[in-house]
């Protein structure tokens, strides 16, 4: 660390260290480049190949020739610990949960509607063949009618004139066209969705990447330029610049305005910070937390939908015609006579027709439901309780920031420990 700390190498064995070091943290962060290029922000291989070779080179010769920018470098780092990594791990979370939740969802959802499409499809099969029932019990009543007319010596034709739908093409084209052009919108719904989120994350991203060079930029910037700037801390030399000269009762009654670098104690300030940034996190995992309830009520009712539709039973469909046909003898005349009339019973048509109904069927296509994945939940559990230790992680990201410069800029760091003594001097 002291010679990769250094301003300027001593002999040609720091040097080659120094560049040694600058070539394996090259390495190391150009295959987290790729592998973040490539595998979350969904670029092809040959643009994250050739991002990560121009990025990794000018790293190496960044690092290598210019000693602020391996402060910068070095203060990215415990960077990502404060607001600007979570929001890359945010980014990651919705990415990860548009490219595996989003189409679990959308694959249920379809589902429903191939098992609504089904029964439809069945039910009116079942309804266009009871038609061919009704037409059977109005001919044979007709022939019965028929029969009646032509006892009694007066021609007639007693069949119905019944109006059955032959073909069900039509009906069964209107419905394929209907379930199309669903299957279409929710496509273009969600190729929508993933391409609208694929571009937010990649802006994101970006623009978390230059936010946290700049944060780490500005906080240098400001170390080097302001001695106010981050100097309350009780460090070790500040002890002994007291010590030295004979003013260590200055640390005492001042110790509680200080802060320890190395302590876990927050103060006030500090704690409410990270207050505010627990809930609006909360707020972020509440969000979060609809989607994998969506996709879990999505599979329930997919789930559901499929085990209903194949447990749906035949529908049996009764129909009863009663016919009977008579004739009364001289009816007026015994009527006259108080006398019982006499019937003659013409016809007697008493018959009982069977159908079903089905709503279901074994020929149905219908895609299974897809259940949750639950590594995804797994991994996104595993990045909110990062995020949530960030959010109290960030004050002592801070302090690791400022102990990062201190040992890039000794002399100006004792500067500020001077500024720092004479200040509570003053008091």
């Amino acid at each position: 660390w002291c010679i990769y700390s250094k301003p300027v190498p001593a002999d040609s064995r720091e040097l080659w260290t120094l560049f040694l070091q600058c070539s394996c943290i090259t390495a190391l962060i150009g295959g987290l480049f790729y592998n973040w290029m490539f595998a979350s922000l969904e670029y092809s291989w040959h643009l994250s190949v050739a991002m990560t070779v121009s990025f990794s080179l000018l790293l190496l010769l960044t690092l290598f020739l210019v000693h602020p920018a391996r402060c910068v470098f070095s203060m990215i780092m415990p960077t990502l610990g404060t607001k600007q990594g979570r929001k890359l791990l945010l980014s990651t979370c919705i990415m990860i949960a548009v490219v595996n939740i989003t189409p679990n969802i959308i694959s249920n959802i379809k589902t429903i509607l191939q098992v609504i499409k089904c029964i439809c499809k069945n039910s009116s099969e079942s309804l266009l063949n009871s038609t061919a029932l009704l037409r059977t019990a109005s001919w044979e009543l007709g022939n019965a009618i028929q029969q009646t007319a032509h006892s009694i010596h007066k021609p007639m034709n007693g069949h119905f004139q019944f109006s059955l739908l032959q073909n069900s093409s039509a009906i069964y084209q209107h419905m394929h066209f209907a379930s199309e052009k669903i299957s279409r919108d929710f496509l273009s719904v969600e190729v929508l969705v993933k391409d609208s989120v694929r571009v937010g994350n990649k802006l994101v991203a970006g623009f978390s990447m230059l936010y946290l060079c700049f944060e780490s930029t500005w906080y240098l910037k400001n170390y080097l330029t302001n001695l106010r700037f981050d100097n309350f801390y009780m460090t070790k030399k500040l002890k002994h610049l007291a010590v030295d000269r004979k003013a260590a009762h200055l640390l005492g009654s001042s110790s509680k305005n200080l802060i320890r670098p190395t302590g876990l104690k927050l103060s006030r300030e500090e704690a409410m910070l990270c207050l505010v940034h627990a809930v609006l996190l909360t707020v972020a995992l509440m969000l979060m937390l609809v989607v994998v309830a969506m996709d879990h009520f999505a599979f329930s009712m997919a789930d559901t939908a499929v085990r209903k539709a194949a447990q749906f039973s035949v529908v049996p469909i009764t129909l009863h015609i009663k016919y009977r046909a008579e004739i009364g003898i001289l009816r007026y005349l015994f009527k006259l006579l108080l006398l019982p009339s006499e019937k003659l019973t013409l016809q007697d048509f008493d018959r009982t027709y069977h159908h079903h109904l089905t709503f279901s069927s074994a020929h149905c296509r219908i895609s299974p439901p897809i259940p949750p994945n639950p590594s995804v939940l797994l991994v996104l559990g595993l990045l909110f309780c990062i995020l949530y230790a960030t959010v109290f992680l960030e004050t002592y990201a801070r302090r690791l920031c400022r102990k990062i410069a201190a040992s890039f800029f000794q002399s100006w760091e004792e500067k500020r420990l001077l500024y720092l003594y004479r200040k509570l001097s003053r008091r």
